[in-house]
């Protein structure tokens, strides 16, 4: 069983099938079951994949399974799936937000092996970064797989303590969006003082993008980068300044920690609403 299926067609999942072809696997080893059929189209035609709209079906031959659907389909989804989880004990590959390995593992009657993954956004560029934890049922080849695909879309970490995929989440995975609001508020005061949006918003996307480029390339930290820029009684000290007085790294603080105890609560709901 060497094929994959991806259980679900979304954005996500488009990115990683993209990513694998990329790399050099054959497309015709690539299964995907996705309910939508205008999405099942964009597959075959962008891809060359094979899409079906029927879960069970694509997972007979797969030996790796990619589990992208929303968290709130996947309890149902793995019930569907479960008899041929039995049979065949594919490796499984999660890329749902806040569905524990537990979870998943129960819902398919157990004696799994689970990888969870937390991607974000920009994998849909190639220059995405995925958290991963694998459950104890998962061999050094079931890792070594769910790191492969992974990483076709960006950079990957493993963590060994599952209840830090919620942190991941936090930083990384909710992350874009923390830079688009920064660069959104930066144009937004940009233009309050006279220059044109068009500018602003050129200037605030570049300076995201090189301070990222030089936060991955240099390979030094982001305080030393940070000082580096910040000469004493200068223009960034003084807008530094305003930032630590407001309670920046307090409210960045606050901000993740809201984010893991809503990735926790993703969890709990969806033990609720699985109970009978």
């Amino acid at each position: 069983m060497t094929d994959i299926v991806f259980i679900g067609g979304g954005n996500m999942a488009q990115s990683l099938i993209g990513g694998l072809c990329k790399a050099g696997t054959p497309a015709t080893s690539i299964h995907v079951a996705e309910p939508r059929q205008e999405a099942r189209e964009t597959l075959r035609k962008n891809y060359g994949v094979v899409c079906s709209a029927v879960n069970p079906d694509m997972a007979q031959s797969a030996g790796l399974w990619v589990l992208a659907v929303k968290p709130q389909m996947l309890r149902a989804v793995c019930q569907e799936l479960a008899p041929i989880a039995q049979r065949q004990h594919p490796q499984i590959l999660s890329i749902a937000a806040g569905i524990r390995s537990e979870q998943i593992d129960h819902w398919l009657n157990g004696g799994q092996a689970i990888v969870r993954a937390m991607p974000n956004t920009p994998a849909l560029l190639g220059a995405g970064a995925t958290g991963l934890f694998a459950n104890a049922q998962t061999e050094v080849s079931g890792r070594d797989t769910s790191e492969q695909v992974m990483a076709t879309v960006g950079k990957t970490v493993w963590v060994e303590d599952e209840a830090l995929i919620d942190t991941v989440t936090a930083l990384s995975g909710s992350g874009p969006a923390y830079l688009f609001l920064l660069a959104e508020t930066m144009e937004n005061a940009a233009v309050a003082q006279g220059l044109p949006l068009n500018t602003a918003r050129l200037l605030a996307a570049q300076t995201v993008l090189g301070a990222g480029r030089m936060l991955t390339e240099s390979g030094d930290p982001a305080k030393l980068l940070r000082e580096r820029v910040t000469s004493p009684g200068g223009t960034t000290a003084a807008a530094l300044e305003i930032f630590q007085h407001g309670g920046f790294a307090e409210l960045v603080a606050a901000a993740l920690e809201a984010a893991v105890q809503r990735s926790s609560e993703l969890s709990k709901l969806a033990e609720m609403q699985a109970a009978p």
